[in-house]
């Protein structure tokens, strides 16, 4: 893998739990299940950060009340039926 390498000092309770997690999905070991979890952490706290963009939320409120919109005109159409 291409890319920068550093070095963490785990507790050993958090590296076995590496190793467990690692086994039981098919992960070569406790160091590529380290490297999944960074990744995986980086993209979610990278979705908060870009949430916070106002224009983004607005998206999202907006997409949001769409579909509630939608769901609604559906319930109605239903009970009409």
């Amino acid at each position: 893998m291409a890319g920068r390498a550093i070095t963490l000092e785990l507790p050993d309770e958090l590296w076995t739990i590496l190793a467990e997690v690692a086994a039981a999905l098919g992960i070569a070991g406790a160091g590529e299940a380290a490297v999944i979890a960074i990744a995986e952490w980086t993209s979610r706290r990278k979705s908060e950060l870009d949430d916070r963009d106002p224009e983004q939320r607005y998206f999202v409120n907006q997409a949001l009340d769409e579909l509630a919109a939608a769901a609604e005109k559906s319930k109605a159409e239903e009970r009409k039926e």
